[in-house]
Formats: structure tokens, sequence, C-alpha cells
């Protein structure tokens, strides 16, 4: 393994659009979702471990969680931990982060990883992040993996390269947010757009440039023993950093990715029995229904009959049962029962 290797994995976020299986205070990273008894933090550091050394690994979380973490990851010290008082979304974190490391190691080269990705083939993604991170220990570049879609996914981000290339690497064009169907079906037929999966590579001088030309306010607020993340912007390191820079580059990758950020997107990547339904871990009963995924508290028994398409999810003290492809739908629920009922069902 490489001493100047190391990685970054963002396991902060809320998971909102996974309630009500994910919770405020137990979130989506900390979850077994593929009813495997390892949780998604646990994957995640687990493929990274494989060619990143283990002490090189740092978690970047919310204070809320850092016991969770603990539990999850024991062989993780106290030095591996990046603790954030203020949710500030990704960007303040990993300045933070990319500040500590460089003081540990200023020759370091960074993969930074969401928790929430499933990954099919390991060996091929080891060695695109392996390749990803030779470019960058060699270039003053920022690079985000590009995953060639296979289908029009309105769900995901897209990035247009444009024909300048260095090394299989092509600088980016442009960044697209999430897009309408017709456009995500025009995307497909060109060459020219890939899915964003939101794994990053940099050297860590790279992306500090980056931030003291971009984001120069925060630099003294997260270049310090002790960060002041309530006094940061609440925004991610995508619309700060990779969509201004200029020296941004896309890898492009064929690792059978897929980012579990909605229950759309891991009804997809799990299998289907004959008629189309997921089920997770769960005892049901299924009548006339196809599409569906369900997911129930163990000793809880679902019988179903008559539905197409739905998402039924049980945890605790509440049930909900709504189309699977209405994401945008579960943000509402969660916000209009806060506002009812306070944050006892969040």
């Amino acid at each position: 393994m490489n001493h100047n290797h190391y990685c970054i994995i963002m396991a902060g976020g809320m998971g909102r659009r996974f309630w009500p299986y994910s919770r405020k205070n137990q979130p989506k990273q900390f979850l077994d979702l593929f009813g495997t008894g390892e949780t998604l933090l646990r994957q995640t550091f687990d493929r990274y471990k494989q060619f990143i050394p283990q002490e090189n690994i740092f978690i970047t979380t919310h204070k809320n969680y850092k016991e969770l973490v603990a539990n999850i990851l024991p062989e993780v010290n106290e030095q591996q931990l990046i603790i954030e008082e203020e949710w500030r979304n990704t960007a303040p974190s990993i300045a933070y982060a990319s500040h500590v490391i460089q003081k540990i190691n200023p020759n370091a080269t960074i993969v930074v990883a969401p928790s929430d990705h499933l990954i099919l083939k390991q060996d091929e993604f080891g060695k695109a992040i392996l390749k990803g991170m030779d470019f960058a220990a060699q270039n003053d570049k920022l690079v985000t993996l590009g995953i060639k879609p296979s289908r029009p996914e309105t769900g995901y981000g897209y990035i247009q390269i444009d024909e300048e290339q260095t090394d299989d690497f092509y600088k980016v064009k442009t960044f697209i947010e999430k897009p309408a169907l017709e456009f995500a079906e025009i995307f497909i037929k060109s060459n020219e757009f890939f899915w964003n999966s939101g794994i990053f590579i940099w050297h860590v001088n790279s992306i500090l440039k980056a931030f003291h030309q971009m984001m120069s306010d925060i630099c003294p607020r997260v270049e310090c023993d002790v960060p002041d993340f309530t006094s940061c912007p609440n925004i991610s390191i995508d619309y700060s950093i990779m969509e201004k820079a200029k020296n941004v580059y896309v890898q492009l990758c064929d690792f059978g990715w897929a980012d579990l950020g909605t229950w759309n997107s891991l009804y997809d990547a799990l299998p289907k029995d004959q008629n189309h339904n997921v089920v997770i871990n769960s005892n049901t009963l299924l009548y006339n229904s196809q599409n569906n995924i369900i997911v129930m508290p163990e000793g809880k028994l679902a019988v179903i009959k008559d539905l197409d398409g739905f998402l039924v999810a049980a945890k605790d003290n509440t049930i909900l049962v709504c189309k699977k492809d209405d994401q945008d739908a579960i943000r509402k629920f969660v916000n209009d029962v806060e506002m009812k009922f306070g944050e006892k069902y969040s």
C-alpha cells in the first residue's frame, strides 16, 4: 500500500429520503439496508481499506453520530474522526479534514467517498481509484469519477466532458443537476454525458489551494486545531468548488456503481422476486402485488394485496405507504410530520 494515499468517508448526513427506516438518530449510513448484517458505513470502510492504509482513512460525521461510528468501526481511533459540531454540508468538513491530513502528510493524495454507495465490481473499483490517485498525485487537477449511464436516470447528476483529454482523463465541460426525463434520454444517447458518482480524488495541496481561491472566507475557520463549523456556510463541495474550478477532470469508470440516495435507487440495486418485488429482511405475504419494495421491523408480518409500484416501510412507531418513485414526496412527508407532531416520529 502507498502510505501517501488517504481516504475521507463522509458519514454525517441525516438520510431523510429513507424515512421512516432512516431516522434522525440513526441515518441510513448506520443501517443494514441490504439485510446482510453490515451497515453501509462498515461496507464502505472495508471497501477502501483493501487498498488504502487503515490508519489513513478518516470519517467525517456529526457530533450526534460519533458514538455510532465508534461502535460500527471500533478499529478507528479518535484522531481519525472529523466531528462536526453543526450540520454544514460537505464543503466545510472536507476543508477541515484536508487541513488535518495536510498537517500529517503534505504529500497526501485523497479520495473523498460518500458512505452510501453500492459497488458491485470491487477489483475494478480498486484499480480505478488507484489510477485516479496516481493521476492526481502528479497533476494539479481535481478529479471526479464519472459512470457511463445505462438508463435515463433522473435521480443522478450528470457531467458533460470536453474534448480535451489527458491520459484517459477528460476535462469537465459542465455539471448538470438532476435532469428532467426528456433531457436524461438525450444524455444517454450521447457520448458526452456521464453520471456524477460523487467520488472525488485530489492531492491535498490542490484541494486546499482551491478552497483558498474560491472559499477563502471559511479557511481561517477550519485551518485550525478547533474548527468553527457554526460560522461556516451550509454548502456542498459540488457547488462551492467542483462547479467553479477550472482544473476539474473526470475519470470514466465502470465498476457496478449505484448511489443509494432514495428508496427507488435501492429498489433498482437489489434482486427482485418473480413479480419484481424487493423484500428486505422482512416477513411478508404478497397477493397480486408487483414492483414494490417492502421493509418491516423484525418480528412483524406484512400481508399485502393488489399493490403495484409502492414502498411499504415500517420502523418503530411509523409506517409509510406511498409510490416508490415519488422521491420528492418523502422530504415533504418528513417536514409535515415534524410540523404537526414535532420530532417524535423523525
